[in-house]
């Protein structure tokens, strides 16, 4: 008898606890059903679509953190296309449509890096031995180059690079054109802002980006340019002028006769088929 109390007793707190968890899951799922409306985000079916054209690379060089963000701003009107250098111009049509906009002509570019200096021609101010990257180093009183335009070397936008496109050399990085998707996100990543566009079909590059007077070049840099407008002079299409101190080259004008390269008394004007011909060939067929 005893025995028959104890099991009907707990079958009923068996029963009571199964209750209070059935009951405890019922509250859940219906506050569960109650924060999801109140919070519930409305995705906007026009940030889908353009998100669906746009190239995926999420590589930031517009300026937002992903393909999402400026998919995002570009329905909301806060961004131009243009922002975004990776997305195929048949994508980029796509995109005009859905936004109602007109897409302009744009002409591919590619990333350059402005310097040419490195370990062997630009002297350091001092000997850096803290964390390895460029934004580290740039901290510490503006870098350990001597030239305050120079390449430092640790190799930030080498690591951003999302196509591998980037080798560092000598404490000098350079771009390989072949595989420059011209994202962006090493413009955004250099601390000094000697990374620069220029139209693919550019057959030349200023490699310097120093502001300096020739004098204060020279002390600190073998190739820094001095400012002596060689070029601009020699340039027989007049597409080269000079502002602060460097030579600004207007690319509708240049024709490739390479004359200003022929001419720069420091060697700083450089052929673009001579850059992709020095990449290494082993980074090319990876």
């Amino acid at each position: 008898m005893n025995l028959l109390v104890i099991t009907n007793q707990t079958w009923i707190t068996v029963g009571i606890v199964a209750a209070i968890f059935a009951g405890s899951a019922l509250i859940i799922g219906a506050l569960i059903l109650l924060v999801g409306k109140i919070f519930k985000v409305n995705v906007d079916e026009k940030v889908t679509k353009i998100l669906e054209n746009l190239a995926g690379a999420n590589c930031g060089g517009c300026g937002c953190s992903g393909c999402g963000g400026f998919a995002s701003k570009l329905a909301e009107g806060g961004a131009n296309l243009s922002d975004c250098h990776v997305t195929s111009p048949e994508k980029k049509a796509e995109i005009a449509k859905l936004l109602g906009i007109e897409l302009k002509d744009e002409e591919p570019t590619v990333a350059v890096v402005k310097c040419h200096g490195g370990a062997e021609n630009c002297l350091d101010k001092f000997e850096y031995k803290g964390n390895p990257t460029c934004a580290s180093c740039n901290s510490l009183l503006g870098g350990n180059k001597a030239c305050s335009y120079a390449c430092l070397g640790c190799g930030d936008c080498k690591a951003v690079c999302p196509e591998n496109a980037i080798e560092v050399t000598g404490r000098l990085a350079q771009v390989d054109p072949d595989r420059c998707i011209s994202c962006g996100a090493c413009i955004t990543a250099c601390p000094k802002s000697i990374i620069e566009r220029i139209p693919s079909s550019a057959p030349v590059f200023v490699a310097c980006s120093s502001k300096c007077p020739g004098k204060e070049v020279r002390a600190v840099c073998k190739v820094g340019c001095i400012a002596c407008g060689i070029c601009a002079k020699s340039c027989p299409h007049g597409a080269i002028t000079m502002k602060d101190n460097l030579p600004v080259i207007d690319y509708t004008k240049c024709t490739g006769c390479l004359t200003c390269v022929e001419k720069c008394p420091r060697h700083i004007i450089i052929s673009r088929k001579v850059v992709a011909e020095e990449t290494p060939a082993t980074e090319k067929a990876e």
